[in-house]
């Protein structure tokens, strides 16, 4: 037992003296001038072509040190070929034996620490002032930049060689640039817009205070041509896996014309449905309105309305003074073009996302029934819209575009 305790410690010295003895009798065929190389570092001594030779007849023994290799190497020839992997990139010396590798290798581009392709800050900038442009500007028939799209225009217009779509959209998303992006806005046109806009603002701003001392604020508008469209195999209920299904074809049943009011200081709503948009139908939603409740021990009605052909901007006040209301009406115009000042539009865009998308109804008197169960449901637990657009920041924006104008 004791033999065997010793053989089996000394048996790694003798087989590291064994092999060492092979390799120095291997040595001994390659020659004196050779021999020193061979046996000091095998992988180190690349200055005389017939060591490599050597190594090519006699391959590195396994238990030699640890080898490290950056591409495939010819040990024949002593030289490196070309990788063909993602980056087709060679730099530096191989630990592979072939100390010329890197010399008559081009490197097809420089890379930065992570790996990726290195383009100069010049290069850059001219990537994005491109994206700051529209692209009918370059000739291109486009509404917006992608990625992609500038990719390809910076290779033809000869800014690089090449560059990839991801690069470019990380150099966008890092200057919060998003030039596939687009936003609607309007120019006001009305001449009288900021007189206009100014008191209806006020007014939204100071509502809970205003009802208080007897003033209620009414923003009145009309949702026109509301589809009644029967769906060819109607409406399936969603299940695990598929969302909702409508029929895509559909049958015409009509139209209906929803006339509205939101009362501003509550977020009630009052509506009623008619068929045709006309104004007579008006009058008769405002008589409507006049006789609620909210209209019960109120000193003043503010209407907020737009200078639509329904609201008959010439006749409305003279009608309404006809009416002998024990209550005052003031009549505010929003501003031409400028129906994002009332808020009723909010509750339509309630509506279409809520009760008329999908649509598929059997009849307008379906819709209708459909419209005015959801408002009155709605109403139960309404609550004021949280209005953020002052007459002071609307002020601040012209004052801002008026010193941008001069500058």
């Amino acid at each position: 037992m004791n033999s065997f305790r010793v053989f089996r410690s000394l048996r790694p010295l003798l087989i590291s003296s064994l092999l060492k003895g092979r390799w120095a009798e291997r040595s001994r065929d390659l020659g004196d001038r050779n021999r020193s190389a061979a046996s000091d570092s095998p992988l180190r001594s690349t200055k005389s072509s017939n060591a490599s030779r050597a190594f090519a007849l006699h391959p590195t023994p396994r238990w030699c040190e640890p080898r490290s290799s950056c591409s495939r190497t010819s040990i024949r020839t002593g030289r490196t070929p070309p990788s063909h992997g993602r980056w087709g990139v060679l730099t530096g010396q191989c630990a592979s034996g072939a100390a010329g590798a890197g010399r008559d290798q081009r490197s097809t581009k420089r890379r930065g620490p992570a790996g990726r392709a290195f383009f100069p800050s010049a290069t850059r900038a001219r990537v994005t002032a491109l994206a700051c442009t529209l692209p009918r500007d370059s000739g291109k028939p486009l509404s917006r930049w992608s990625a992609a799209e500038l990719a390809r225009a910076v290779i033809q217009r000869g800014i690089v060689s090449s560059i990839s779509a991801s690069t470019v959209k990380r150099w966008l998303q890092a200057d919060q640039i998003k030039p596939w992006q687009y936003r609607s806005w309007q120019q006001p046109t009305d001449p009288r817009f900021l007189e206009r806009a100014v008191p209806i603002l006020d007014l939204s701003e100071r509502a809970e205070g205003l009802a208080r001392q007897g003033h209620i604020i009414v923003c009145t508008d009309e949702k026109t041509s509301i589809q009644a469209r029967k769906a060819s195999g109607g409406t399936t209920p969603p299940g695990p896996g598929h969302p909702m299904h409508v029929g895509d074809r559909y049958q015409r049943r009509g139209a209906v014309q929803l006339f509205a009011g939101l009362l501003v200081h509550r977020g009630e709503t009052l509506a009623r449905c008619f068929e045709r948009k006309r104004f007579g139908e008006f009058q008769e939603f405002l008589r409507l309105l006049f006789a609620s409740l909210w209209c019960k021990r109120i000193r003043v009605l503010h209407l907020i309305l737009d200078n639509g052909s329904t609201h008959a901007p010439k006749q409305l006040a003279s009608w309404i003074g006809t009416l002998g209301l024990r209550f005052d009406v003031r009549i505010h115009w929003l501003p031409v073009h400028a129906s994002w000042l009332d808020q009723i539009e909010i509750v339509f865009s309630v509506l279409q996302k809520k009760v008329l998308t999908p649509n598929d109804f059997d009849s307008t008197r379906h819709v209708e029934r459909r419209l005015l169960a959801f408002l009155a449901d709605r109403n139960r637990t309404a609550r004021p819209i949280q209005w953020s657009y002052t007459s002071k920041r609307l002020l601040s924006q012209f004052s801002q575009r008026r010193r941008l104008a001069a500058s």
